[in-house]
């Protein structure tokens, strides 16, 4: 019964489905030029990409070149994109304490 009425709903919505003349398209317009003196990305700007859950990104620069960016996700904990070697090789840390202690114990009390 099921694929009678199917079949039979395919039969009338063919014929519809095929009758129907499709769209006059135009081309699009070509893309004007930028104005002088735009550019669409800084030669000293780095490409990184943050996903857009992202509730704010916080830049440091030193020297007029991005070190590091300190991203904080919406609900999240924040985390640092960090460049260590300044030749644009973003290394993520989850804070910016590495961990490292020099070892201290006392030797010797009155």
């Amino acid at each position: 019964m099921i694929r009678s009425a199917a079949a039979l709903a395919l039969m009338v919505a063919a014929p519809l489905a095929l009758a129907q003349a499709p769209p006059r398209l135009e081309p699009l317009p070509d893309v004007p030029p930028p104005p002088p003196g735009v550019q669409d990305i800084q030669p000293d700007e780095p490409r990184v990409r943050i996903a857009p859950d992202v509730e704010s990104v916080e830049e440091v620069r030193e020297g007029g070149r991005v070190v590091m960016y300190k991203v904080t996700p919406r609900g999240g904990v924040p985390y640092y994109l960090v460049d260590t070697t300044g030749n644009g090789n973003w290394a993520r840390r989850d804070a910016l304490d590495d961990g490292v202690r020099a070892p201290m114990w006392r030797i010797f009390s009155y």
